[in-house]
């Protein structure tokens, strides 16, 4: 069985990764290294930028994560930025942003990218996006960051109302996962 580490502190990047890859004979263990986010205006870059800072110091195949929300009503905001914004302002602070946004106008997309790195190569990115739209309140416990704010395109539900599987099955993360698991499965 191949082991691939998975660089990230988020325990629920974590989780929702796991259960993705019991699909393939491939052992996920969680590396927490951290590595510098670059101020840029693509989660590409982001991602390209930790790969090569993590491949300075770890000798072993692994993936990395980076997510953003976009928000179309804040053109894009928090976007790149979206970890950022969660630790400084919180749920709170975005609905705050969007309190005289209508319904309508409360569009978004959560977008992710996985870089997989193996040594001495250039990342191999993986992209997924989930469209959908910003509640009005928090709703759900379940899932992390921005999650009981999201409701999914077809759903009425936040991803906080939802368990990691059928959460998986909508989400941007589950996405870009899929994309992933293929490549390995080739």
């Amino acid at each position: 069985m191949k082991t691939v580490y998975f660089i990230t502190g988020n325990k629920g990047k974590l989780k929702e990764a796991k259960k993705k890859f019991l699909k393939v004979d491939i052992n996920v263990v969680q590396k927490d290294l951290g590595y510098p986010e670059i101020q840029a205006d693509a989660l590409e870059d982001v991602a390209r930028f930790g790969v090569e800072h993590i491949q300075k110091r770890f000798e072993h195949p692994f993936i990395l994560e980076d997510a953003g929300l976009f928000i179309d009503a804040l053109d894009g905001f928090p976007g790149v930025y979206s970890s950022y914004v969660f630790y400084t302002v919180g749920l709170k602070g975005i609905l705050k942003l969007l309190d005289e946004i209508e319904e309508t106008k409360r569009g978004a997309q959560f977008r992710s990218v996985f870089a997989y790195s193996e040594p001495d190569q250039k990342p191999i990115i993986f992209i997924g996006e989930c469209q959908g739209k910003i509640t009005f309140e928090e709703k759900g416990t379940n899932g992390f960051g921005y999650d009981p704010i999201f409701v999914p395109v077809g759903e009425l539900r936040t991803f906080a109302q939802m368990e990691t599987e059928e959460k998986n099955s909508f989400s941007h993360r589950g996405k870009s996962l899929d994309k992933l698991i293929d490549f390995f499965n080739k």
